[in-house]
């Protein structure tokens, strides 16, 4: 599974060929969640409240790129890296 961005501990990674809706996994030390890209609702798992609100933060302002790494990934192709959150 490729990972796309990286920050304060939260390592964002987004499978190949994976099931509808568009989303991500957000893992943060044994934390795991599944985030919608549209909507940034988790769809299952959970984070600890402040890397949630870190991800949902990133996932904001990367929402495009989210897409685009989306439609890659479902054409079997290697997603671009995100810019981290800083």
């Amino acid at each position: 599974m490729p990972t796309i961005s990286q920050f304060f501990g939260i390592v964002i990674q987004m499978f190949w060929l994976e099931h509808a809706p568009p989303h991500f996994h957000a893992l943060y030390g044994e934390h795991e969640a599944l985030i919608d890209i549209q909507t940034l609702v988790v769809i299952q798992g959970s984070l600890p409240r402040r890397a949630l609100s870190l991800t949902i933060e990133w996932a904001s302002a990367h929402r495009e790129e989210l897409m685009e790494d989306w439609n890659l990934c479902q054409s079997k192709q290697l997603p671009k890296r995100i810019e981290p959150l800083e």
